[in-house]
Protein backbone atom coordinates (compact mmCIF):
# COMPACT_ATOMS: atom_id res chain seq x y z
CA UNK A 1 0.00 0.00 0.00
CA UNK A 2 1.65 3.31 -1.09
CA UNK A 3 0.52 7.04 -0.15
CA UNK A 4 -0.08 7.54 -3.93
CA UNK A 5 -2.36 5.28 -3.99
CA UNK A 6 -4.38 6.35 -0.95
CA UNK A 7 -4.00 10.03 -2.26
CA UNK A 8 -5.76 8.71 -5.46
CA UNK A 9 -8.40 6.47 -3.80
CA UNK A 10 -9.45 10.00 -1.33
CA UNK A 11 -9.90 12.14 -4.42
CA UNK A 12 -12.46 9.48 -6.24
CA UNK A 13 -14.11 9.24 -3.03
CA UNK A 14 -14.35 12.94 -3.36
CA UNK A 15 -14.99 13.60 -7.59
CA UNK A 16 -16.79 9.85 -7.82
CA UNK A 17 -14.75 10.08 -11.68
CA UNK A 18 -11.98 8.72 -12.91
CA UNK A 19 -11.40 11.19 -15.75
CA UNK A 20 -12.01 13.97 -13.29
CA UNK A 21 -9.41 12.61 -10.60
CA UNK A 22 -6.78 11.92 -13.44
CA UNK A 23 -7.21 15.65 -14.77
CA UNK A 24 -7.36 16.74 -10.55
CA UNK A 25 -3.84 14.83 -9.92
CA UNK A 26 -2.16 15.42 -13.65
CA UNK A 27 -2.23 11.63 -13.80
CA UNK A 28 -3.70 8.96 -16.65
CA UNK A 29 -6.76 7.32 -16.79
CA UNK A 30 -4.95 4.00 -16.78
CA UNK A 31 -2.77 5.00 -13.90
CA UNK A 32 -5.41 5.67 -11.42
CA UNK A 33 -7.01 2.69 -12.59
CA UNK A 34 -3.86 0.71 -11.73
CA UNK A 35 -3.79 2.60 -8.54
CA UNK A 36 -7.17 1.65 -7.65
CA UNK A 37 -6.62 -2.06 -8.93
CA UNK A 38 -3.41 -2.29 -6.86
CA UNK A 39 -5.06 -1.17 -3.54
CA UNK A 40 -7.83 -3.54 -4.12
CA UNK A 41 -5.44 -5.79 -4.38
CA UNK A 42 -4.09 -5.09 -1.21
CA UNK A 43 -7.09 -5.09 0.79
CA UNK A 44 -8.28 -8.01 -1.30
CA UNK A 45 -12.09 -5.95 -1.28
CA UNK A 46 -13.62 -3.98 -3.89
CA UNK A 47 -13.97 -0.15 -3.33
CA UNK A 48 -15.58 1.36 -6.04
CA UNK A 49 -18.44 0.01 -8.66
CA UNK A 50 -18.64 1.38 -11.88
CA UNK A 51 -21.15 2.10 -14.21
CA UNK A 52 -22.55 4.77 -16.99
CA UNK A 53 -24.39 6.18 -14.33
CA UNK A 54 -21.07 7.13 -12.76
CA UNK A 55 -18.83 6.10 -9.92
CA UNK A 56 -19.69 4.69 -6.81
CA UNK A 57 -18.46 3.08 -2.98
CA UNK A 58 -18.56 -0.32 -1.99
CA UNK A 59 -19.93 -1.16 1.02
CA UNK A 60 -16.28 -2.02 2.38
CA UNK A 61 -14.68 1.46 0.06
CA UNK A 62 -17.55 3.28 2.62
CA UNK A 63 -15.55 1.96 5.30
CA UNK A 64 -12.08 2.05 4.21
CA UNK A 65 -12.53 5.71 3.76
CA UNK A 66 -12.08 6.94 7.00
CA UNK A 67 -9.23 4.62 8.04
CA UNK A 68 -7.43 6.14 4.25
CA UNK A 69 -7.69 9.65 6.00
CA UNK A 70 -6.35 8.77 8.74
CA UNK A 71 -2.87 6.79 6.59
CA UNK A 72 -2.57 10.10 4.65
CA UNK A 73 -2.62 12.10 7.96
CA UNK A 74 -0.12 9.50 9.55
CA UNK A 75 2.31 9.59 6.69
CA UNK A 76 2.18 13.53 6.48
CA UNK A 77 3.24 13.12 10.11
CA UNK A 78 5.31 11.15 9.58
CA UNK A 79 6.98 12.90 6.68
CA UNK A 80 7.04 16.05 8.24
CA UNK A 81 8.84 14.66 11.60
CA UNK A 82 12.13 13.51 9.71
CA UNK A 83 12.10 17.22 8.37
CA UNK A 84 15.33 18.91 8.93
CA UNK A 85 14.70 21.91 11.75
CA UNK A 86 17.85 23.07 12.68
CA UNK A 87 18.47 23.18 16.55
CA UNK A 88 14.55 22.77 16.90
CA UNK A 89 12.84 19.89 18.51
CA UNK A 90 9.64 20.63 16.18
CA UNK A 91 8.43 22.00 13.29
CA UNK A 92 4.67 23.21 13.62
CA UNK A 93 2.97 24.05 10.47
CA UNK A 94 0.71 27.10 10.89
CA UNK A 95 -2.20 28.69 9.10
CA UNK A 96 -3.55 32.08 9.48
CA UNK A 97 -6.86 34.11 7.90
CA UNK A 98 -4.92 36.59 5.50
CA UNK A 99 -6.83 39.50 6.69
CA UNK A 100 -5.61 38.23 10.50
CA UNK A 101 -2.16 37.76 10.06
CA UNK A 102 -0.46 41.92 9.89
CA UNK A 103 -2.29 42.70 13.15
CA UNK A 104 -2.29 39.42 15.26
CA UNK A 105 0.59 37.29 14.26
CA UNK A 106 2.97 39.37 16.02
CA UNK A 107 1.43 38.53 19.23
CA UNK A 108 0.70 35.10 18.72
CA UNK A 109 4.00 34.78 17.69
CA UNK A 110 5.49 35.98 20.72
CA UNK A 111 3.59 33.71 23.11
CA UNK A 112 4.24 30.36 20.64
CA UNK A 113 7.89 31.41 21.23
CA UNK A 114 7.83 31.96 25.13
CA UNK A 115 5.59 28.81 25.61
CA UNK A 116 7.30 26.75 22.89
CA UNK A 117 10.79 27.74 22.72
CA UNK A 118 11.98 24.21 21.17
CA UNK A 119 9.55 24.79 18.10
CA UNK A 120 10.49 26.16 14.61
CA UNK A 121 7.39 27.83 13.23
CA UNK A 122 6.43 27.55 9.16
CA UNK A 123 3.58 30.33 9.00
CA UNK A 124 1.00 30.88 5.38
CA UNK A 125 -1.68 33.20 5.59
CA UNK A 126 -4.43 31.46 3.47
CA UNK A 127 -8.04 31.03 3.24
CA UNK A 128 -10.39 29.01 4.81
CA UNK A 129 -11.18 26.46 2.65
CA UNK A 130 -7.34 25.36 2.00
CA UNK A 131 -6.52 25.99 5.60
CA UNK A 132 -9.13 23.19 5.91
CA UNK A 133 -7.95 20.74 3.42
CA UNK A 134 -4.25 21.43 4.57
CA UNK A 135 -5.43 20.25 8.12
CA UNK A 136 -7.53 17.06 6.98
CA UNK A 137 -4.10 16.03 4.80
CA UNK A 138 -1.82 16.21 7.14
CA UNK A 139 0.34 19.19 5.89
CA UNK A 140 -0.84 22.01 8.26
CA UNK A 141 -0.88 21.79 12.40
CA UNK A 142 -2.85 24.46 13.36
CA UNK A 143 -5.02 26.78 11.64
CA UNK A 144 -6.79 30.20 12.76
CA UNK A 145 -10.12 30.82 9.94
CA UNK A 146 -13.00 32.42 9.49
CA UNK A 147 -15.13 29.68 7.62
CA UNK A 148 -15.45 26.18 9.66
CA UNK A 149 -15.45 24.51 6.68
CA UNK A 150 -17.45 20.86 8.08
CA UNK A 151 -15.15 17.62 7.81
CA UNK A 152 -15.45 14.46 10.28
CA UNK A 153 -11.18 15.21 10.37
CA UNK A 154 -11.23 18.70 12.38
CA UNK A 155 -12.20 20.18 15.11
CA UNK A 156 -13.02 24.00 15.63
CA UNK A 157 -13.08 26.09 18.36
CA UNK A 158 -14.69 29.89 18.56
CA UNK A 159 -12.22 32.54 18.87
CA UNK A 160 -14.46 35.16 18.97
CA UNK A 161 -15.42 37.63 16.21
CA UNK A 162 -13.53 40.50 14.21
CA UNK A 163 -15.09 43.98 12.75
CA UNK A 164 -15.52 44.85 9.10
CA UNK A 165 -16.17 48.97 9.00
CA UNK A 166 -17.26 50.84 5.62
CA UNK A 167 -15.73 53.96 5.14
CA UNK A 168 -15.51 56.24 1.65
CA UNK A 169 -13.35 59.31 0.07
CA UNK A 170 -16.92 60.54 -0.89
CA UNK A 171 -19.70 60.72 2.05
CA UNK A 172 -20.28 59.58 5.47
CA UNK A 173 -23.74 58.50 4.79
CA UNK A 174 -25.22 56.05 2.85
CA UNK A 175 -27.49 57.14 0.62
CA UNK A 176 -24.05 58.91 -0.33
CA UNK A 177 -22.74 56.19 -1.90
CA UNK A 178 -22.15 55.42 -5.55
CA UNK A 179 -22.20 51.70 -6.57
CA UNK A 180 -19.38 53.00 -9.75
CA UNK A 181 -17.24 53.60 -6.81
CA UNK A 182 -18.27 51.15 -4.47
CA UNK A 183 -15.49 47.97 -3.85
CA UNK A 184 -17.51 45.10 -3.20
CA UNK A 185 -15.26 43.38 -0.53
CA UNK A 186 -15.79 39.07 0.14
CA UNK A 187 -13.83 37.82 3.32
CA UNK A 188 -16.31 34.85 3.98
CA UNK A 189 -19.38 32.99 3.30
CA UNK A 190 -20.91 34.33 6.44
CA UNK A 191 -19.03 38.33 5.37
CA UNK A 192 -21.23 37.89 2.04
CA UNK A 193 -24.68 36.92 3.61
CA UNK A 194 -24.19 40.12 5.78
CA UNK A 195 -23.12 42.40 3.31
CA UNK A 196 -25.74 41.05 1.38
CA UNK A 197 -29.00 41.10 3.65
CA UNK A 198 -27.42 45.00 4.69
CA UNK A 199 -26.31 46.67 1.38
CA UNK A 200 -28.55 44.73 -1.57
CA UNK A 201 -27.98 47.81 -3.69
CA UNK A 202 -24.20 47.56 -3.79
CA UNK A 203 -23.93 43.65 -5.09
CA UNK A 204 -23.28 45.05 -8.46
CA UNK A 205 -19.57 47.09 -7.69
CA UNK A 206 -17.45 47.40 -11.12
CA UNK A 207 -14.68 45.62 -8.63
CA UNK A 208 -14.27 43.27 -5.81
CA UNK A 209 -11.84 41.44 -3.64
CA UNK A 210 -11.12 39.40 -0.56
CA UNK A 211 -8.71 40.80 1.39
CA UNK A 212 -8.16 44.19 3.42
CA UNK A 213 -4.55 44.85 2.14
CA UNK A 214 -5.20 44.69 -1.25
CA UNK A 215 -8.68 46.80 -1.04
CA UNK A 216 -7.06 49.28 1.03
CA UNK A 217 -4.20 49.68 -1.63
CA UNK A 218 -7.21 50.42 -4.08
CA UNK A 219 -9.07 52.83 -2.18
CA UNK A 220 -5.45 54.55 -1.68
CA UNK A 221 -5.05 54.65 -5.16
CA UNK A 222 -8.37 55.42 -6.65
CA UNK A 223 -10.87 56.64 -3.72
CA UNK A 224 -14.56 55.55 -3.69
CA UNK A 225 -15.92 53.40 -0.73
CA UNK A 226 -15.27 49.93 0.71
CA UNK A 227 -15.31 47.41 4.38
CA UNK A 228 -12.22 47.23 5.47
CA UNK A 229 -10.94 45.19 8.70
CA UNK A 230 -11.41 47.64 11.31
CA UNK A 231 -8.07 48.26 12.73
CA UNK A 232 -7.15 49.57 8.66
CA UNK A 233 -10.20 51.45 8.38
CA UNK A 234 -9.30 53.86 11.09
CA UNK A 235 -5.73 53.99 9.82
CA UNK A 236 -6.88 55.27 6.71
CA UNK A 237 -9.63 57.35 8.37
CA UNK A 238 -6.52 58.88 10.43
CA UNK A 239 -5.14 60.35 6.93
CA UNK A 240 -8.22 62.44 6.36
CA UNK A 241 -8.28 61.44 2.73
CA UNK A 242 -11.49 59.05 4.25
CA UNK A 243 -14.57 58.81 6.73
CA UNK A 244 -16.56 56.23 8.52
CA UNK A 245 -19.45 55.72 6.67
CA UNK A 246 -22.06 56.55 9.68
CA UNK A 247 -25.12 54.69 9.32
CA UNK A 248 -23.89 51.74 7.58
CA UNK A 249 -23.64 48.86 9.64
CA UNK A 250 -20.67 46.83 11.19
CA UNK A 251 -19.97 43.56 10.22
CA UNK A 252 -18.79 41.46 12.37
CA UNK A 253 -17.10 37.81 11.42
CA UNK A 254 -16.61 34.71 13.43
CA UNK A 255 -12.92 33.67 13.66
CA UNK A 256 -12.21 29.83 14.92
CA UNK A 257 -9.24 28.08 15.54
CA UNK A 258 -8.93 24.58 13.81
CA UNK A 259 -6.74 21.22 13.92
CA UNK A 260 -7.37 17.70 13.12
CA UNK A 261 -9.55 15.91 15.43
CA UNK A 262 -6.37 13.50 16.21
CA UNK A 263 -4.73 16.41 18.08
CA UNK A 264 -7.61 18.13 19.69
CA UNK A 265 -6.26 16.94 23.45
CA UNK A 266 -2.67 16.70 22.49
CA UNK A 267 -0.40 19.17 24.59
CA UNK A 268 1.38 20.79 22.15
CA UNK A 269 -1.75 21.63 20.36
CA UNK A 270 -3.75 22.88 23.88
CA UNK A 271 -0.75 25.27 24.16
CA UNK A 272 -0.95 26.76 20.28
CA UNK A 273 -5.03 27.15 21.14
CA UNK A 274 -4.38 28.85 24.53
CA UNK A 275 -1.78 30.96 23.55
CA UNK A 276 -4.28 31.84 20.33
CA UNK A 277 -7.14 32.76 22.89
CA UNK A 278 -5.36 34.86 25.69
CA UNK A 279 -4.07 37.26 23.03
CA UNK A 280 -6.76 36.99 20.31
CA UNK A 281 -8.13 40.86 20.17
CA UNK A 282 -9.18 42.24 17.05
Amino acid sequence: MQPDQIETFLDLVETRSFNRTAERQGLTQSTVSGRVASLESALGVKLFTRSRAGTDLTTEGLKFAPHARSLRHAWAEARHSVTPTGEAVINIRLGIQSDLAPNLLGDWMQGFRQHLPDCAFYIEPDFSLQMCRDLTSGASDFAVLYTPYASPDLNFTSLGETRYRLISSETDRRAGLRPATYIRANFAPAFDAHHRAALPELQDAPIAAGQSATIAGLLTKLGGSAYLLDVMAQDLIATGQFQAVKDAPIIHQPVHAATHLRNRTAKLHRQLLRVVQTTFKV
